[in-house]
């Protein structure tokens, strides 16, 4: 099955729980490494690229036992560090960005490594540079072979060291955390990224034994152990699927409870959306967004055009800008969606041109989304889905289209949403798997 089939122009109703987070779970799961000992993790996203993660570390003889859909324990006792020269590795790692996230680790507590070109979403470039130049911070040298598209580091001269780096990188923090943890001496990283993620990483691994401070600020101390203990950790809730089924909830009409959304760790996507005209309102560790008619975008306080722009935590998070631009092509009023990270993501939006919405593509970075205010509704079209966020804005377009509408290459958004169809039609969708 490779299409979702979407009869649109329905009012959802009713709860959905949010499922644990993607990002985070590919950070703490390749942590599993650092140890010979049990680590448990539950709330895990039972999705495409984390089950991905979970058979490559199983390739390397890390014993994997699933204790069900979203509770998985780890335990590194015997790693086959050949195997990242194995073809299977380089497969594997050619569908899934994390794979790097085995880096780290494996650097720490066998002191050599292998990375392979990133795989993962056709958004652009994702240089490796902030993780390469921060593992040569701590002594690390490296090789890279051109006809294999392949990393080979060497970690064998490893010491603590002062680390100042190029940009707040998620994916490079917390890799060269786990670097660091077991390496003697003191490593200081600045300009550190500071997501909850990379915060959930920190106090998983001080759980274990390590010794990091600075957590939840951009400046993060550790300092090295010589062994690291098991643990349980627990996932949060995916903040991008929560801020999907707000922009959903708007788009369809529909009142809708997002269960169990760690709202504290939310920051600014609550109010962004509220920005939209969105109301909704935080019930405990709930978010309910009641059916509305008509939502306003809101202008800034000199009365110019609002403008929405991802930045580095705790800014508004580049995941959720295609949902945003979605969202504000029925809202009345207009808004400026600028994408300062990626300069392909936006590409998406000239299948929601064809649909009928109103938005003018400036350039790769940013797009100005005229909204409808219901008057026309979008008309249902055949498109394909080029990455995960942009597929799921595509699903809450078609959801809200007149008509019926097919998404090929839905594999895409089964990487990052979990059975979203079974899910969303529970609500009241009318979402079919097609070949």
């Amino acid at each position: 099955m490779n299409a979702f089939e979407i009869r649109g122009g329905r009012s959802l109703k009713g709860e959905i729980t949010a499922q644990g987070a993607k990002n985070e779970a590919l950070q703490v799961l390749c942590a599993a490494l650092l140890t010979d000992q049990p680590v448990t993790f539950t709330n895990v996203p039972d999705i495409l690229d984390v089950n991905t993660l979970i058979e490559v570390l199983g390739d390397m003889g890390v014993t994997v036992t699933r204790r069900s859909a979203h509770a998985v324990t780890l335990q590194a006792t015997d790693v086959n560090e050949s195997f990242f020269t194995d073809p299977l590795f380089k497969k594997k790692s050619a569908k899934l960005r994390g794979a790097v996230m085995l880096a780290g680790p494996m650097l720490a507590r066998y002191k050599k490594a292998h990375i392979p070109q990133p795989g993962g979403d056709k958004i652009g470039r994702r240089r490796l540079d902030t993780h390469i130049r921060g593992f040569e911070k701590l002594g690390v040298r490296f090789d890279y072979d051109n006809e294999e598209s392949l990393f080979t580091l060497d970690g064998s001269e490893m010491q603590g060291a002062t680390i100042l780096l190029g940009e707040p990188s998620v994916t490079g923090t917390a890799n060269i955390i786990m670097a660091a943890v077991l390496t003697q001496g003191v490593t200081t990283i600045y300009n550190a990224a500071c997501e909850p993620y990379v915060q959930q990483l920190c106090h998983m691994l001080n759980r274990m034994g390590a010794k990091i401070s600075g957590i939840a600020s951009n400046m993060l101390i550790v300092e090295g152990v010589e062994k690291l203990n098991g643990c349980e950790h627990r996932m949060l809730a995916d903040m991008i699927e929560v801020g999907s089924f707000i922009g959903l909830a708007a788009m369809t009409q529909s009142e809708i409870t997002i269960k169990n959304a760690d709202v504290a760790h939310l920051g600014v996507i609550p109010e962004t959306f509220q920005h939209l005209g969105i109301g909704l309102s935080i019930q405990g560790d709930d978010i309910h967004v009641p059916a509305q008619e008509q939502y306003r975008i809101q202008k800034f306080i000199d009365g110019s055009i609002l403008t929405v722009y991802d930045h580095p935590w705790p800014g508004f998070t580049p995941d959720l800008l295609s949902i945003i631009l979605v969202t504000a092509t029925q809202a009345k009023g207009t808004v400026l969606v600028h994408q300062k990270m990626f300069e392909s993501r936006l590409f998406f939006v000239d299948k929601l041109i064809e649909m009928g919405a109103q938005i003018v593509l400036c350039d790769p970075h940013r797009a100005v989304v005229i909204g409808l205010d219901r008057q026309v509704p979008l008309r249902g079209i055949t498109m394909t889905s080029p990455d995960i966020r942009a597929g799921v804005a595509l699903l809450i377009a078609a959801l809200s289209a007149k008509g019926k509408s097919t998404i090929h290459n839905i594999n895409q958004i089964d990487r990052g949403y979990e059975r979203i169809d079974e899910r969303l039609n529970a609500l009241g969708a009318d979402i079919r798997r097609v070949e």
